[in-house]
């Protein structure tokens, strides 16, 4: 008889089949059991017909993969341990030394970070473009373009572009393009159906999502994704993350899993708030702009309405403010200190509300024409009453500019 530690690893109990719940099981594992040599050294993980190391996917991430390709309408996905990690991993399959990338100017900062760091110093140029003007886009594609971001709404700022003709300028001239999606999340557009209804379809090649944010709810898990639907550029994507070693944990897996049935109601709430304070901010006088693509002044509200197709489409949970000039950054920064349920904060789409002022003038190359002078504070809506986070904002005035 084996000694019981020895039979306490080989147990041979298999739990009976047909087990079945409203949430999936978490399965962990680095080693993957074989049942034979033959098994070991047909078994294919590139195709998810089999298990073969816990890095190249498991029951819990194949489950998820397949409901995030459901949510943004692709048919390949790859998971990985950040939205940056993300960006990274389409920029280190797709671009070479004397390739070139093209950015929109109110690109996600860490993604313009990557192209001035490492991007940069392999050799692989970018240029930044002003993503209201899908003309600059066009005159800066040049034959070492290789890939072109693309972002709506936009970051920080929340200007929402003309993503379609975006997208034709670059299919026109047979250049990939990578949309980070997070802010739409797969809810406020599709963004492999630009056009719904048209034939062929319009839509980007690669869509990014930090799943940090309205997938996961809840402020506590970093993971992100790269969804595509053409096979031979999911394999290119999918190689250079298996020889990076990327994965994600077990547990993070499962508690996006657990966020998913929800994030439909949850990102109406957080947009329908939204909505709510940005037009009561428009209404005082210390704000000399407010940005929020649902708002009929702000930039690139068309072209949201367009996308969007309804005035209660999709809109996500941020806007943004611009200070009157004539108030200075510490009064500002007394402001954003002030509030009490607004916390300061990154990252935004779990339940708490957050507050962040930015730098703008550092993040651009130039200052919009479409931007009024003054000082930008970010807002990310939460799950609180709007009652309070309405008057959390009064307080906070009152106590700082007033």
């Amino acid at each position: 008889m084996a000694d019981l530690t020895t039979t306490l690893i080989h147990h041979p109990y298999v739990p009976p089949a047909g087990f079945a719940a409203p949430q999936p099981g978490v399965f962990k594992a680095s080693t993957v059991i074989f049942p034979n040599v033959a098994a070991m050294r047909n078994f294919e993980w590139k195709d998810k017909t089999a298990y073969t190391y816990g890095l190249h996917g498991t029951p819990t991430t194949y489950m998820l993969e397949e409901r995030l390709c459901t949510l943004e309408g692709g048919l390949q996905c790859l998971l990985l341990p950040s939205g940056l990690a993300a960006i990274a991993n389409v920029a280190l399959s797709l671009l070479r030394t004397g390739d070139e990338v093209l950015l929109p100017d109110n690109a996600y900062g860490p993604n313009k970070v990557l192209a001035e760091g490492e991007l940069k110093a392999w050799g692989i140029t970018h240029q930044t473009y002003d993503p209201m003007n899908p003309q600059d886009l066009a005159a800066k594609i040049g034959p070492r373009t290789r890939l072109v971001w693309l972002e709506a709404a936009g970051s920080v700022t929340l200007e929402f572009p003309d993503l379609r003709e975006l997208v034709r300028v670059c299919q026109a001239r047979g250049v990939l393009t990578a949309l980070d999606n997070t802010w739409g999340a797969g809810l406020a557009f599709a963004p492999f159906d630009l056009t719904p209804g048209a034939s062929p379809a319009l839509g980007v090649d690669i869509s990014v999502h930090a799943l940090t944010k309205y997938p996961s709810g809840g402020g506590d898990v970093l993971m992100g994704s790269v969804i595509t639907r053409d096979a031979s550029l999911h394999m290119k994507l999918k190689l250079t993350h298996m020889r990076l070693g990327l994965g994600v944990g077990a547990n993070d897996a499962e508690a996006v899993l657990r966020a998913l049935p929800s994030m439909a109601l949850r990102y109406r709430a957080h947009d329908e708030t939204a909505r709510i304070l940005a037009r009561w901010c428009e209404a005082r006088a210390e704000f000399v702009q407010v940005l929020h693509p649902a708002l009929i002044d702000s930039p690139g509200h068309g072209h949201w309405l367009t996308l969007c197709q309804t005035e209660s489409g999709g809109a996500a949970g941020l806007f943004s403010v611009i200070f009157d000039e004539k108030f200075n950054q510490d009064q500002i920064d007394a402001f954003c200190n002030a509030l009490k349920l607004f916390r300061l904060g990154y990252s935004w789409g779990g339940p708490m509300s957050l507050v962040m002022p930015y730098e703008l003038a550092s993040m651009r190359s130039t200052w919009p024409v479409y931007l009024r002078q003054g000082t930008l504070v970010r807002f990310s809506v939460g799950l609180e009453a709007v009652a309070d986070l309405q008057a959390d904002l009064q307080q906070a005035l009152q106590a700082s500019l007033a």
